[in-house]
């Protein structure tokens, strides 16, 4: 019986941890580049663009499918980067647990 206690208590303290991870990581930013900086997007740790900025040498009528494609790349390049915050932040939360190889966390 003091053991399933004790479980329980893990459990709930786990719980806890995971919920003020994932509060945290929504805090998270992370800006993607491309085109060597003349395009740059900033991300959410949910994934939510909070800025794009367009170098304005960029804006031309007859180039608009360069300027998608490096708005497209400096999204990708953000998006890298918040999913590897996140991977850091979980690795440091669950480090010791026997979590099974493969599985994403938080849920």
């Amino acid at each position: 019986m003091k053991d399933l206690l004790g479980l329980m208590g893990k459990a709930k303290e786990m719980q806890a941890k995971f919920q003020a991870m994932q509060d945290e990581i929504a805090t998270l930013e992370a800006t993607g580049q491309a085109g060597g900086g003349l395009v740059s997007i900033t991300l959410t740790g949910k994934f939510e663009m909070k800025a794009l900025k367009i170098d304005p040498s960029l804006i031309k009528a007859d180039e608009a499918e360069i300027l998608e494609d490096l708005i497209l790349a400096a999204h990708n390049d953000a998006k890298n980067k918040v999913e590897l915050q996140m991977q850091e932040k979980t690795k440091a939360l669950t480090a010791g647990l026997p979590i099974p190889p493969g599985m994403k966390l938080p849920f």
